[in-house]
């Protein structure tokens, strides 16, 4: 399958359908994690504005190591409970940091990033990591950008064999 960039918009609501469409399109068919993994981290560096960093971190060693991503190199290790990727992991719960100087324990990687949102990547009860999106941009997500990208997150779920992951 070939991938064509196009260009999405509408309100958030419409762009996060469109965006989990395209991916739901362009992960047809394979179930490797790493190549589902490396080419949704580019369709959200392609697709979403205002970002500087979107990538996904493993639950591997009990430990999230960084896995594909799309933006500077970035921290390889983060414990479980640490920064905002360690609390998402550790809470099961999305974190949506609208200033990541002001998040207790935050790991800057990028000194440049001033917003955060880590979506944690759940299969049943299993921990399985982290969708992390950063921004130049202070208060760059909320509601709906949590919304969408848990969505985002389901569909990578409906399409990745997780059981491969080593």
């Amino acid at each position: 399958m070939s991938f064509v960039a196009m260009k999405i918009e509408g309100d958030k609501s419409t762009f996060y359908k469109e965006l989990n469409t395209q991916l739901d399109h362009l992960l047809a068919g394979e179930s490797d994690y790493i190549a589902n993994l490396a080419n949704a981290a580019s369709l959200l560096d392609v697709h979403l504005d205002t970002i500087n960093w979107a990538g996904f971190y493993l639950w591997r060693e009990e430990q999230l190591i960084l896995g594909p991503f799309m933006g500077k190199p970035a921290c390889v290790r983060i414990p479980l409970g640490r920064g905002v990727c360690g609390t998402a992991a550790e809470t099961r719960v999305t974190q949506v940091v609208p200033d990541v100087h002001a998040f207790p324990g935050h790991i800057a990687c990028d000194a440049a990033s001033r917003s955060e949102i880590v979506v944690p990547i759940l299969v049943g009860d299993r921990l399985i990591g982290v969708l992390d999106i950063d921004s130049p941009v202070p208060e760059r997500f909320d509601d709906a950008d949590r919304e969408g990208l848990e969505a985002f997150v389901e569909v990578l779920n409906k399409h990745i064999d997780w059981s491969r992951m080593a």
